[in-house]
């Protein structure tokens, strides 16, 4: 994805509306439908906005085919509804907007109907969903937002493709940013942070313009936790806890290999962290983790599989999939930032946490400020977090974290021009982008 791409240019459209009508005065109608399309000629800056239903359930009669628009739009697009009342309205919840970058990448062709179907906010929470893609990547999304119409999911309201992310992230409440240039033959690390840095900075600037000033943000787009950091930095009135990049498919990935090892379902398995950055420096926990509620360390006693390969299955796991289906973990990627926003959004269970690369100004452990670290997080489920207490932290796992820190410090440096710091510096001692990410 070019960095030129989230530069849209503003050009003519125009609009089709319609208003609901009133028929019982026992009932409260309302609202306001506005569809805007843009002609199809230029259609690469086109923004598609469809309201898929009113905030309240209400019985439908016959649609009518606006006759004067129906060769500029498609579906539900073209449709004027006179909604009547029939039965008494079931309350909803607020709407909630949600913005997606990459959103016709592989990744979200799997996210978005996870998030449009309830299973992530909850079967009572109406949604809109902003879709970011690139003038590449315009007419796949139309594509998707066809098949989002199709679905006919009751919560989904709004559903709407642009550009420009200064109008995908007006008033959004999450900001999930999946879209990244992948790593070319040849392109150094170095490299890949620059280029996918200022889109990351492009993208906090918007944020930090036009949406809603809690919004929380979730990184997936890679180096993860570096385009994190650039983002928050270029968002100075969002709240720097408010970003997160994504580490829960490592700690999936993580309590997967523990388990097949003790012999257990997943689900026994608790308080997996993964420490560090999103690389082949991240750290897997086995010395706090626990099985069943028993340190693991007590449950597997094979001392030397746990310090070496079980962090090395962990690290390998996405080149392996690669080499096995040839292509890489999108589906599970879509499940773990599912997991990750839920982890959000709903109270950790007592005595366990989820991990997340989260700013590290005020940690208890140790780990240099100003940058963002995966760690261990507690939710309260109000979308905010608190990092654990009582995290134990040996000689062995001090060495690992540190050197994690110290290839994120490293990487700071080099995208200082990014984050207002000054003039970059690039001296990373080596690659270690991770298996099957390249």
């Amino acid at each position: 994805m070019a960095v030129a791409e989230f530069s849209a240019s503003r050009t003519e459209s125009w609009f089709l509306t319609s208003q609901f009508s009133l028929s019982s005065s026992s009932t409260r109608f309302y609202n306001h439908r506005r569809i805007e399309l843009r002609a199809p000629s230029r259609a690469r800056n086109a923004k598609v906005l469809c309201s898929i239903a009113p905030s309240q359930v209400q019985a439908p009669v016959t649609p009518q085919v606006n006759e004067a628009n129906k060769n500029d739009c498609y579906g539900v697009f073209c449709l004027t509804y006179d909604l009547r009342a029939e039965e008494e309205t079931k309350s909803w919840k607020s709407l909630i907007k949600v913005a997606v970058s990459g959103a016709a990448g592989m990744i979200s062709n799997h996210l978005l109907f996870k998030l449009a179907s309830g299973e992530v906010f909850g079967p009572d929470q109406p949604i809109a969903l902003k879709l970011l893609g690139s003038e590449r990547s315009f007419q796949a999304l139309e594509g998707v937002a066809m098949e989002l119409e199709d679905s006919l999911y009751p919560l989904l309201r709004e559903v709407s493709i642009s550009i420009d992310p200064y109008e995908v992230f007006q008033d959004v409440e999450w900001a999930l940013l999946i879209g990244a240039k992948p790593r070319g033959p040849g392109m150094e690390r170095a490299g890949l942070l620059d280029i996918n840095g200022q889109i990351f900075a492009e993208q906090g600037k918007a944020l930090n313009a036009v949406a809603s000033l809690n919004v929380k943000v979730i990184v997936v787009g890679n180096p993860c936790n570096t385009n994190a950091l650039i983002c928050l930095k270029n968002a100075p009135n969002i709240p720097a806890r408010n970003f997160h990049a994504l580490t829960r498919l490592d700690e999936n990935r993580a309590k997967c290999q523990l388990a097949l090892k003790a012999g257990v379902f997943y689900d026994k398995v608790s308080n997996m962290t993964i420490w560090g950055n999103h690389s082949t420096t991240q750290v897997p926990d086995f010395l706090n983790a626990r099985i069943n509620g028993i340190p693991v360390k007590e449950v597997i006693k094979d001392t030397d599989w746990l310090k070496k390969e079980f962090t090395e299955k962990v690290q390998k796991r996405g080149g392996v999939l690669i080499k096995k289906w040839g292509r890489s973990s999108a589906a599970s990627t879509a499940v773990s930032i599912v997991d990750a926003i839920k982890s959000l959004v709903t109270p950790t269970p007592k005595d366990d946490w989820f991990s997340s690369g989260v700013y590290t100004n005020g940690n208890p452990y140790g780990i240099a400020e100003d940058i963002v670290f995966s760690m261990p997080c507690r939710s309260d489920g109000n979308g905010d977090y608190e990092l654990a207490k009582d995290v134990i932290i040996d000689d062995f796992l001090r060495e690992r974290i540190k050197k994690s820190e110290a290839e994120l410090l490293a990487e700071k440096r080099c995208v200082a021009h990014l984050t207002g710091e000054g003039n970059a510096f690039c001296d990373l001692p080596e690659d270690t982008m991770l298996p099957g990410e390249q």
